[in-house]
């Protein structure tokens, strides 16, 4: 099982946000940033941070994913 972040990268659409423009409101690194979006691990600090700026809760953004469903790339992908 991974975590999938195609609920965050929804949310940033649906509010128009780029995901870099997004990092930096939320101060998380790029680095971070592109672990988000390999699907790869990043601490729960960063995910606070991001459900603080989104005034959401976890279950918002990520959800627990069969592997092979979790490497399925988002259908609109936004810089």
């Amino acid at each position: 099982m991974k975590l999938s972040y195609k609920k965050l990268w929804v949310m940033l659409v649906e509010r128009d946000l780029k995901k870099t423009e997004f990092a930096k409101k939320a101060k998380i690194s790029s680095a971070s940033l592109a672990k988000l979006g390999k699907g790869a691990n990043v601490t729960t600090d960063v995910l606070v941070k991001i459900c603080e700026e989104l005034k959401c809760d976890i279950g918002d953004i990520c959800a627990i994913v069969p592997d092979d469903e979790a490497d399925e790339k988002p259908v609109n992908k936004t810089n």
